[in-house]
């Protein structure tokens, strides 16, 4: 299991599915789950957090499914604070190989959200929320990691697509030695063709 981090627009997603076509895993966004439902449009329309409740019980089922089912995983943008990070590596940190972390600079973000076009990328005070909220929790989250030896790796997030998904595959090989790829189109099927789609 690998866990991607970033701010929003740093290409979790597209990453995360690049990953997973790439390894034949199965990519798990929180962000996609949770839109999935439809039962918090508002509350992520106006740049705010779901409840942590929600979010664990939702994504738990998720990721036990996905394991009944014989897949490793790509975790996008899970946990997200620290109660849902404290379940994580309770219940399952000796699954993890490693975390991620995408860095790309703001200004560049602020291009990408706006060509993305998602309702809760519009305003730039809700994004800068988003963004604050997710310096916050990753200070913390990280340390709880670090607790359990989980491996923590920062990837350049800024180039084309798949010179970040190259440079995120020589990471994962490194924590997950026994990752091997399936499928060498990381283009083909459904994976993004831009950070901005």
């Amino acid at each position: 299991m690998i866990i991607l981090f970033g701010l929003a627009g740093s290409g979790k997603g597209t990453q995360g599915k690049a990953l997973s076509e790439l390894f034949g895993w199965r990519w798990l966004s929180v962000g996609e789950a949770i839109r999935q439902t439809g039962d918090y449009d508002d509350i992520i329309n106006n740049g705010n957090l779901i409840p942590d409740e929600d979010v664990i019980k939702l994504m738990d089922k998720q990721i036990k499914k996905a394991e009944a089912e014989g897949f490793d995983l790509v975790l996008d943008g899970y946990p997200r604070n620290v109660e849902q990070a404290k379940y994580v590596v309770d219940t399952m940190a000796d699954k993890i190989d490693g975390a991620i972390i995408l860095d790309v600079p703001k200004d560049e973000l602020y291009e990408r959200l706006a060509l993305r076009g998602r309702d809760d990328d519009k305003e730039k005070e809700s994004i800068d929320r988003r963004f604050a909220v997710f310096e916050q929790n990753i200070s913390s989250i990280l340390p709880l990691l670090e607790a359990k030896n989980i491996p923590i790796e920062h990837v350049d997030g800024v180039g084309k697509i798949e010179e970040v998904t190259a440079r995120l595959v020589a990471v994962v090989k490194q924590m997950n030695p026994d990752a091997t790829e399936q499928n060498d189109d990381v283009n083909g099927g459904e994976i993004e063709k831009s950070y901005g789609e």
